[in-house]
């Protein structure tokens, strides 16, 4: 049976990507975003997010025209997924970061449970643990960064982050819904890999994204996993491919590289410092896109 999902943010780089694999799956999707998404059937709504009205109707409402001729009103969602926000740092004040991320998110997840909405996927962030938009040179407290890290950001950006999973928690919980929440890496698409070369070249400049990133498209995978994924409550995953943006292994590397930051277990010789074997073991996450692919060696 098809699946009927509403995906918020899908105009921004993420949702771009995963938005036409979801659709390659047999999804059918509303986007509900400030900037229209032009692809073939996919409709946006033109929704402020952070207006608590607006989101329960933006939730309850058909998807296009050809739901008019059904005369049963609005079909019932299977799912939510929460990807709009202020993307980052520096483009709105810091204030005004806060208050968007984490009070859009507040209304995405309450109107979506009180709708009857029983898997809602929510976007947080890499920032959650604390190193991305640091001041100064922090060190991450250990590796490999897991879900179960005391997660510790100083910036408005990973606070909102931070603060939407906690809402989340609080949601799933009274409700007894499915809510999981993401900690997407640096989204890479795919014109992003002619960046790589000047990467491995400048190993410093990747220690704020902890030497990870996400394809994309292999982002879609996780989500069509998670929407797929029933019965697990409350979840934080990591969202990064399997290996790290460095030509050396990855013990070696972070000793040279992350002196600072004790290693917890044994890591896989090319495994990402920022890890997802949580995705890889509990939503059996095979990645499709490794850099290796994209990226000229030596």
């Amino acid at each position: 049976m098809t699946k009927r999902i509403v995906f918020t943010g899908g105009s921004g780089k993420a949702g771009r990507e995963v938005i036409p694999y979801l659709l390659d799956k047999g999804y059918e999707i509303l986007n509900l975003d400030l900037q229209p998404f032009d692809h073939p059937g996919v409709n946006t709504i033109v929704t402020d997010l952070t207006d608590s009205g607006e989101v329960f109707n933006a939730l309850s409402m058909h998807f296009g025209f050809e739901g008019y001729e059904t005369g049963k009103g609005p079909a019932p969602l299977d799912a939510v997924v929460h990807f709009a926000a202020v993307p980052r740092v520096l483009l709105k004040p810091d204030n005004a970061t806060f208050e968007n991320n984490v009070v859009s998110t507040y209304n995405v997840i309450e109107a979506a449970v009180k709708l009857g909405i029983r898997k809602v996927i929510i976007a947080s962030s890499e920032t959650t643990y604390g190193v991305c938009f640091a001041e100064g040179d922090k060190d991450f407290a250990s590796f490999p960064l897991e879900e179960d890290y005391d997660v510790d950001p100083m910036d408005s950006y990973g606070l909102s982050k931070v603060c939407n999973e906690k809402t989340a928690r609080a949601f799933a919980m009274r409700y007894g819904a499915d809510i999981y929440a993401l900690r997407i890496g640096n989204v890479i698409s795919p014109e992003d890999y002619k960046k790589f070369p000047a990467f491995l070249a400048d190993p410093p400049s990747r220690k704020r994204n902890a030497w990870s990133y996400i394809d994309a498209r292999d982002l879609g995978q996780i989500v069509d996993l998670c929407i797929g994924k029933d019965g697990l409550g409350f979840q934080v995953f990591n969202a990064t491919n399997d290996t790290i943006t460095a030509n050396e292994p990855t013990a070696p590397f972070l000793a040279k590289y992350a002196p600072n930051s004790p290693i917890t277990r044994e890591l896989g010789e090319y495994e990402a410092p920022l890890s997802n074997r949580k995705i890889r073991e509990v939503l059996g996450f095979r990645e499709e896109h490794d850099w290796r692919k994209y990226v000229k060696q030596g």
